[in-house]
């Protein structure tokens, strides 16, 4: 089969590392694999495999250039945006849909006819939440966050989700959205609970790259954006109640780096807590790590728990709200902690006791490349 990924952008990030990974998945898996993105980024990721077509699409450009797409963004910035908030979708989305449904025509001109479109992340299919196609799974990263009844999510919600295809990444990500739906009062043709992938194979021929900046004594390590939701407040606080003297590795970067280099100074553990940014390739990190420790205020799934076990390296989580408990199950739940300063302090210190413990691949057995390849293509 022909299978298509949509993407907004292929920059460093979790979301978009996954969509790279499922079209090598594809490819697996035995189909004819193409990525797409909207966005041009300096050093974006790329495919394991060079079978898979990458293409660029300039979405916003090409939309602009239709001057119906340049009136209708001018009118959203303008007036929706300021009665409704966080509307430049509406004007984005009609003509986008438009461009994006051109696009894909002179593709199939090209290529064939697709069999599959997997648009990965609202912030993709927002700028394209006019074109609809029985072919099209709109995958569904994160929670929703509802803050009661409102015409702004009813109709952002009939733009988005109505009459369509969803697939979840997690249970707790489908659970959300059945809340969601009861309050905004739409309707999905279907909904799938389908995990991201975990290239094993990928994930483990990249952790043996050499990496001169990594800490050679071992250390704690949380990998994630440097933004609020990923609890990294929660996170230094809990490391300094802990008295752990290994070092604290943070990679990642993001709004929130001055904020919590002052807070590390504030807490004494600046000499211990290294800050060392956005890395490609995260994976020798996690190799070398003791513990793999995650903090965040909710996720999605939490793909950097399984490509942590997929490095051979134990996990600890804070039990938050979306999809760890569907990586963290049966004896993996002795992973999970409370949410709390105190409670994640005593989990680290816990789990630090006695020697690194062996990971059992069973546990990665449901986040396989092909399963979730076959899924998508069946679901």
């Amino acid at each position: 089969m022909r299978t298509l990924v949509v993407v907004r952008s292929l920059k460093v990030g979790g979301m978009e590392r996954v969509a790279v990974n499922l079209a090598d998945a594809f490819h697996e898996a035995g189909h004819e694999s193409h990525l797409v993105s909207f966005c041009k980024v300096k050093e974006p990721l790329v495919p394991q495999h060079d079978e898979v077509v990458v293409h660029h699409l300039p979405l916003q450009a090409r939309n602009r250039l239709t001057l119906i797409g340049y009136g209708l963004e001018v009118i959203a910035r303008l007036l929706l945006n300021p009665l409704m908030g966080k509307a430049l979708f509406l004007g984005n989305g009609v003509m986008g849909g438009v461009v994006f449904c051109h696009w894909l025509r002179r593709f199939e001109r090209k290529y064939g006819k697709v069999d599959r479109i997997i648009f990965r992340g609202i912030g993709t299919f927002e700028l394209v939440w006019s074109f609809r196609d029985k072919r099209a799974r709109y995958v569904l990263e994160n929670i929703f966050h509802l803050n009661g009844k409102s015409r702004r999510g009813m109709l952002y919600s009939r733009c988005l989700y109505h009459h369509r295809d969803l697939v979840a990444v997690s249970q707790g990500v489908a659970d959300s959205l059945r809340e969601a739906q009861r309050l905004w009062k739409f309707r999905p043709r279907s909904l799938h609970v389908i995990p991201n992938p975990c290239p094993v194979q990928t994930i483990r021929e990249a952790m043996l790259e050499p990496n001169a900046s990594i800490p050679a004594e071992p250390y704690l390590l949380n990998v994630a954006r440097l933004v609020p939701a990923k609890g990294h407040d929660l996170l230094l606080r809990a490391y300094a109640r802990s008295g752990v003297m290994l070092p604290l590795v943070l990679v990642g970067d993001g709004q929130e780096r001055q904020t919590l280099e002052a807070l590390a100074r504030e807490l004494d553990i600046a000499d211990r807590v290294l800050f060392v940014g956005n890395q490609q390739n995260p994976y020798p990190w996690m190799r070398h790590a003791r513990l793999f420790v995650l903090s965040s205020r909710f996720e999605g799934m939490g793909i950097v728990l399984f490509e942590s076990l997929a490095c051979g390296t134990p996990v600890l989580s804070v039990d938050c709200p979306g999809g760890v408990r569907d990586i963290l199950k049966g004896e993996l739940e002795d992973c999970l902690v409370e949410p709390g300063e105190e409670a994640l302090a005593a989990g680290i210190v816990e789990a630090l006791e006695g020697p690194k413990p062996d990971v059992d691949e069973a546990w990665l057995d449901d986040f396989r490349p092909q399963r979730v390849a076959e899924a998508f293509i069946e679901g």
